[in-house]
C-alpha cells in the first residue's frame, strides 16, 4: 500500500499556541493514524475522504513540515506551515470595576489584541465570556470578596491585571404586595415595596416571571403573570440575593346571575340581592355607570346593594380583585322607573256593592302591581303606560282615596266616592 501524498494545507500559518484548524489535501489519506507539525502531533484528526483531513495544530514555533502517516507510511512531499507570534494581550480597563459579591454582574473588559480569548480570571475563579472582539471582552462575574485582579488569557499569552472589587450587596426584604390579589388572567398592576430593591432582575409568583416595571430603591412596579385560583408566594431577586416571599392570590372573576327585584324607583335607594358566583371579595357594585349607595356580601353567591339613583335599564355589575362581572345568559338587567303618577278615575263615583270599571289615567302606570280603594285591592288590568282599568271593590258609603303601586313605589291618591 502506497505512503499518503500530502499536497497542500489550508490556511497554512497559524497561532504559535496552536489551536488553528485546517484542511490538509492530497490522496491516499484513506486510514490516517497520524498527522504532525514538524514532529508534534495535530489534534482533533479526521478524516473527511481520501483526498481530504482537518486537524487543529499543536503549538510550534516557524516554518515546519506537514506530514501524514498511514497504513502505506508517512508522506515524504514538502508541504510546510508557518507559526506566526500572536501578540500578547492588554487590557486597559474594566467596566464597571466593582459588583455584587454574588457575581452575576456583566462586564466589558477593554484593550487589545483580545481576539481568541478563551479565559478570564477574577482572581482564581473564572468568569464566563459571552462576546469576544479584538479590543473587548464581556463576561459575567463569578462570586467572590474583596478585590481581586482581572486577567484576559489568549493565544498570545496573559494580559496585565486589572482590580475588581467585590462590594456586599444586602439581601432584598419585601413589605408589602399591593394589591395582594387580582384576575387569573394578569395583566394587572402591582407595586411591590420594602427595602434594597435596587438592580432588581427578577420577580416570581410562584414560578412565573413578571414583567418589572420600574424599579426603586423600595419599590418594584411589575405587571402580574397569569395564573390558576390559589394564592403563591411573590419574591424578588436581586445582585444581593432573592427575597422573603409574600403571599399574592390569583381569584376567579365574579358572574352575577340574577338581580331581585328587577324594577326600583329612580330615586334609588332600594335594597337589590344579587346572585352569582365568587362574590366573596366584592369590592364595588355598579348599576350601570353609578355606583350602589352600599353593599353587603352576604355569602359568595350573593350581594345585597342599595340601589342609586338612576334612569333606564342598566346592567348591575360586580367587581373583585378577580375582575369585574360581564353580561351571562342569566339577567344581571336593573330598570329605573319612574313614580307613578294618576291625574283621573272616571268614573270617580261608584256603589257600595263594587263592580263598576274605572279608568285610570296617569303616567308611569306600565308596572302597576296592585291598585287599592280606600286600602282595599281591585282587580285591575293595565292598558298602557297611562291606563290602568280597575274593578271597584265593595266597600260602606263614603270617600276613600285611590292608589295605583309600582316597583318604584305609591302614586299620589284621588277620591272615590262610594254611593
Amino acid at each position: 500500500m502506497a505512503a499518503p501524498v500530502v499536497t497542500s494545507v489550508s490556511p497554512s500559518q497559524g497561532s504559535s499556541a496552536g489551536g488553528t484548524t485546517v484542511t490538509i489535501n492530497g490522496s491516499g489519506l484513506t486510514g490516517a493514524v497520524a498527522v504532525r507539525f514538524g514532529s508534534a502531533l495535530a489534534s482533533n484528526v479526521v478524516v473527511v475522504s481520501d483526498t481530504q483531513i482537518t486537524a487543529t495544530t499543536p503549538a510550534g514555533a516557524g516554518t515546519v513540515d506537514v506530514t501524514v502517516t498511514g497504513p502505506g507510511g508517512t508522506s515524504t512531499q514538502t508541504v510546510t506551515f508557518t507559526y506566526t507570534a500572536a501578540p500578547a494581550p492588554s487590557i486597559t480597563s474594566l467596566v464597571p470595576s466593582s459588583g455584587a459579591a454574588a457575581g452575576g454582574t456583566t462586564v466589558v473588559i477593554n484593550g487589545t489584541n483580545l481576539s481568541g480569548a478563551t479565559l478570564v480570571l477574577f482572581g482564581a475563579s473564572p468568569g464566563a465570556i459571552t462576546n469576544v472582539t479584538p479590543t473587548q471582552v464581556t463576561v459575567i462575574t463569578p462570586a467572590g470578596s474583596g478585590t481581586v485582579n482581572v486577567t484576559v488569557t489568549t493565544p498570545g499569552g496573559v494580559s496585565n491585571a486589572l482590580p475588581y472589587t467585590y462590594t456586599f450587596v444586602p439581601a432584598p426584604v419585601i413589605d408589602s404586595v399591593n394589591p395582594s390579589a387580582g384576575p387569573m388572567l394578569g395583566g394587572n398592576t402591582v407595586v411591590i415595596t420594602g427595602t434594597d430593591l435596587a438592580g432588581t432582575t427578577l420577580v416570581l409568583f410562584g414560578f412565573t416571571p413578571a414583567v418589572i416595571d420600574t424599579v426603586t430603591p423600595t419599590e418594584v412596579t411589575v405587571t402580574a403573570p397569569p395564573g390558576l385560583p390559589s394564592t403563591m408566594n411573590v419574591t424578588v431577586t436581586t445582585p444581593g440575593g432573592v427575597s422573603n416571599p409574600l403571599p399574592y392570590t390569583y381569584v376567579a372573576a365574579p358572574v352575577v346571575f340574577d338581580v331581585e327585584p328587577h324594577f326600583g324607583p329612580d330615586a334609588g335607594g332600594n335594597d337589590v340581592v344579587i346572585s352569582g358566583s365568587n362574590l366573596t371579595l366584592t369590592t364595588a357594585v355598579d348599576f350601570g355607570p353609578n355606583p350602589a349607595t352600599a353593599f353587603t356580601v352576604d355569602s359568595d353567591n350573593q350581594v345585597t346593594a342599595t340601589a342609586p339613583a338612576g334612569t333606564g335599564t342598566v346592567v348591575v355589575t360586580v367587581t373583585t380583585p378577580g375582575g369585574t362581572s360581564t353580561v351571562t345568559p342569566g339577567d344581571p338587567y336593573y330598570t329605573y322607573l319612574g313614580t307613578p303618577v294618576i291625574t283621573s278615575l272616571t268614573p270617580d263615583t261608584g256603589s257600595t256593592s263594587g263592580g263598576d270599571s274605572i279608568t285610570i289615567i296617569g303616567s308611569n302606570l306600565t308596572f302597576t302591581d296592585a291598585v287599592t280603594f280606600g286600602g282595599d285591592p281591585g282587580p285591575f288590568t293595565v292598558v298602557s303606560d297611562t291606563i290602568v282599568v280597575a274593578t271597584a271593590p265593595a266597600h260602606a258609603a263614603g270617600s276613600v282615596s285611590v292608589q295605583v303601586h309600582t316597583p318604584a313605589g305609591n302614586s299620589n291618591a284621588l277620591p272615590f266616592t262610594y254611593v
